[in-house]
């Protein structure tokens, strides 16, 4: 295939050479939306519109696919599990009275608007530094609602495929951006993961040069909406929503960016949507970069912050985590920054250094000093020296024997 991988290489050349001069941060009309409704995809919005805010979990609209606002009927199904058997009853009779041959023309999709209200309620919560991170970045702000149709703002959220977090990084790409191991997964952290996806749209616009492209290729991937743009010969979505044809291209990626439109629009006038939201109050958080790893115990000690309430501040660290690795940004609130930096000053006078504690372990008769290498296990290591996990653990001080770090020097138990 000559032709894709030619194109590959001139996308990935126009990436390096527009990186820098992103358009979205110049000045446009006021008037000027960066995000278009493209003609032939009104009505796909709006039905977008209706599932997030007219209908809910317990009814099932049976629509038209290729023309979402013929809304054949809408069925109410409780709590009914059987969904799928209610799904092909209505399907055969919706076909019987309107004269379809094709299954095709006919599709369900739940109503979420109960969903959508608590998503709105919780996104106040992180909304204003997500969309400043944009701002920074010199990217629509606007792109910080996303996660309305992603993950409903949920930290927790995690896909059946693997995805995770508020934007549903798989891991294989949160890897590009994020750190993502056995201790810490950034994709769980709203600000991390939202710096990792403002690059990713970065990344995505300078490659396709419009907003409906680099938005499907969130959803999409990258080389899959280059497939398409090559194999359609054109970058409009439109085009490409009606012409390219692939088993991985589906109802879902099709409806991406027309989701994002609805839910953006849905945002921006929640009240008229939902009068009675209740909102989260804004949880803004500070960050402290740490220079050198330390105990998770040694920076809680002095500062009055339970350990639950700190991995509360801090998603992406593991709940049996140890020692938080450095160049990771505590995340604290304002008014906790400066105990929290007096803290870190001091755990970090005594932290494992790996060059004096070789030192000090050559030095003393009770214990020699091991470099723990890449994938290595508390298990094996004991079993390589002779000794049990229990007494490397508690010569270390560690809480936890599943997590230790690759460069880490460990005191082993001479005999």
């Amino acid at each position: 295939m000559v032709l894709p991988a030619r194109l590959f290489a001139l996308l990935l050349l126009s990436l390096l050479v527009s990186l820098s001069s992103y358009p979205g941060s110049r000045e446009a009309c006021a008037d000027e939306s960066p995000f278009p409704i493209l003609p032939g995809l009104e009505g796909s919005v709006e039905f977008w519109k209706h599932v997030f805010t007219q209908h809910g979990r317990s009814e099932l609209i049976f629509f038209d696919p290729r023309n979402p606002t013929r809304i054949y009927k809408v069925v109410e199904i409780g709590k009914r599990r059987n969904v799928h058997r209610i799904f092909r009853r209505e399907r055969r009779k919706i076909m019987r009275e309107h004269g379809l041959r094709s299954r095709k023309r006919v599709r369900a999709q739940r109503g979420v608007k109960e969903r959508f209200a608590t998503s709105l309620e919780l996104s106040r919560k992180y909304l204003e530094q997500m969309q400043e991170i944009f701002r920074e970045e010199g990217l629509p702000v606007e792109l910080a609602y996303l996660p309305l149709v992603e993950s409903s703002f949920n930290i927790r959220a995690r896909s059946p495929a693997g995805a995770v977090g508020i934007w549903q990084f798989m891991r294989t790409t949160g890897r590009r951006y994020l750190r993502v191991n056995r201790s810490v997964d950034e994709r769980r952290d709203p600000l991390e993961s939202t710096r990792a996806a403002a690059q990713l749209f970065k990344e995505n616009y300078a490659i396709f040069g419009n907003w409906p492209l680099a938005i499907t290729a969130y959803n999409h991937g990258r080389e899959g909406i280059m497939r398409a743009v090559s194999k359609v010969g054109s970058d409009d979505l439109v085009e490409i929503i009606r012409n390219y044809r692939s088993r991985s291209f589906g109802f879902a990626s099709k409806n991406f960016y027309v989701e994002f439109l609805a839910a953006v629009e849905v945002a921006k006038m929640a009240e008229e949507f939902f009068p009675d939201l209740e909102y989260h109050e804004p949880f803004p958080l500070e960050e402290l970069e740490l220079e050198r790893a330390v105990s998770v115990a040694s920076l809680l000690k002095t500062t009055n912050v339970s350990r639950s309430e700190f991995l509360e501040w801090n998603p992406a660290l593991s709940r049996r985590i140890g020692y938080i690795p450095k160049w990771y940004r505590v995340k604290v609130p304002p008014e906790k920054l400066e105990p929290f930096r007096v803290a870190y000053q001091q755990a970090a006078k005594h932290s494992f250094d790996g060059r004096k504690a070789l030192s000090t372990c050559r030095q003393a008769d009770s214990w020699t000093c091991y470099r723990v290498g890449s994938g290595e296990t508390l298990s094996q290591i004991a079993k390589r020296h002779g000794t049990t996990i229990r007494k490397i653990q508690k010569l270390n001080q560690l809480l936890s024997p599943h997590f230790i770090f690759a460069g880490e020097y460990l005191k082993i138990p001479s005999h």
